[in-house]
């Protein structure tokens, strides 16, 4: 109901306001309660005095509260896409703007020139392009939904060849403006533009292999994927736990400053597509490969090692038997990205046919349980005696290896 409220609703800035708010309060709301459980406070007394039930019971309690956290995240998601497509579009009218100013800036003294003309006609037009395309694509962000991944994030590669398509566009609309404006002649021979053709279509290459290599490493439960909230600025340099990734970022910085040089050879000699040297189309080659090879590397199917007793201090060593927790001990139970509650929440263990769901353990700051390398949960009374395999669900609905435990009466 809240999120159809968010789509109807007339004043943007103030829905997004709105759900900004309400996620903050919604988060903070659950990191009080959290540390509250945590300390043992709050838990009822009908379910304080079995260790079990209790658990359970706070478990539940963060669970229902971690649902609201994400219902609101995805609320100010939805708002966030909807006050970027504004910003984005006054940032474009911005950028014409500058250009003009600077234009009539340097102009003085030196006088108006034809390419000076075609410079400014040249981005007008493509503003318009893409301000009829982020009008096409309001709901998703305006002209950053072809950006934006099946993830929810921003993709690195197709910001990269978005950025090399921009610079081509626009190199090409102003050459052919400034043989409207009176050029005697434009350098458009392959031996010039060869440069930037290769530089254009490595870049463009690795989006559409980045979005090849990801789909089957997803399909082939090699890779697991959490859908984000929604898009930051931070995902073109970092991996989806935030942290800063060394193949984003030197494919970014790379490329970036390959662009900025033919940018600048454009500046100096206007009338000719820029040459790139041959080295650094190879740099853009090397990075590009070098950006592939960490997508191809990303991630990995998720494993148990081992499957123990869990053991607190004063209990003896026995068997595993119906009701005994068990430790699950492994890598890859929290994939990148699915650090939050909510995520937390659907990971779920199979043992034999009964579905146990790990149960939440808060601590003063984050949670004891469940974490990327071991799970604990209660072995259901539903299971039967004898050999029984167990074997773990993520969030991402990737399954683990299957392990066989011994189970006791």
């Amino acid at each position: 109901m809240a999120v159809q409220e968010a789509r109807q609703c007339g004043d943007h800035a103030r829905c997004a306001e709105g759900g900004r708010a309400g996620h903050r309060r919604a988060v903070a709301a659950f990191l009080a309660r959290r540390d509250e459980l945590a300390a043992g406070q709050g838990v009822p007394a009908a379910v304080a005095h079995s260790p079990g039930a209790s658990r359970q019971w706070v478990s539940d309690e963060l669970a229902e509260s971690a649902r609201t956290v994400a219902a609101r995240g995805r609320e100010a998601g939805e708002a966030w896409l909807r006050r970027v497509r504004r910003v984005t579009f006054g940032v474009l009218g911005g950028v014409v703007l500058a250009l003009l100013l600077g234009q009539a800036l340097t102009a003085i003294g030196t006088g108006w020139t034809g390419a000076r003309t075609a410079a400014l006609a040249a981005t007008l037009v493509l503003a318009a392009l893409l301000t009829g395309a982020g009008h096409a694509h309001r709901a998703r962000g305006g002209i950053l939904a072809p950006l934006i991944g099946e993830d929810n994030r921003l993709s690195t590669s197709r910001a990269v060849a978005a950025c090399w398509l921009l610079f081509a566009v626009w190199t090409v609309l102003f050459l052919a403006l400034r043989l409207v404006t009176g050029a005697d002649r434009v350098g458009l021979g392959p031996a010039r533009g060869a440069g930037l053709l290769t530089a254009f279509a490595l870049t463009a290459a690795v989006a559409v292999a980045v979005r090849r290599i990801v789909w089957v490493r997803i399909v082939g439960q090699r890779l697991q994927k959490i859908r984000a909230d929604r898009p930051r600025a931070a995902d073109l340099l970092c991996d989806d736990n935030g942290r800063a990734s060394l193949t984003d970022l030197q494919y970014v910085l790379v490329t970036g400053a390959v662009l900025v040089l033919g940018a600048v050879r454009l500046g100096r000699d206007p009338d000719r597509l820029p040459a790139l040297p041959w080295s650094l189309v190879l740099l853009v080659a090397v990075s590009a490969a070098g950006y592939l090879a960490g997508k191809w590397a990303e991630g990995g199917r998720p494993t148990i090692l081992a499957v123990v007793r869990s053991r607190e201090a004063g209990d003896l060593d026995a068997p595993i038997r119906t009701g005994d927790d068990i430790e699950i001990r492994g890598a890859g139970f929290v994939p990148a990205g699915a650090g939050s509650p909510d995520a937390l929440t659907r990971l779920v263990v199979r043992v034999g046919p009964v579905h146990a769901h790990v149960p939440l353990i808060p601590v003063p700051g984050g949670f004891a349980n469940p974490t990327d390398a071991t799970l604990t949960v209660p072995l259901p009374v539903d299971v039967e005696p004898g050999r029984v395999e167990v074997w773990v669900v993520t969030a991402a609905g990737v399954e683990t290896n299957r392990v066989t435990i011994d189970v006791v009466d």
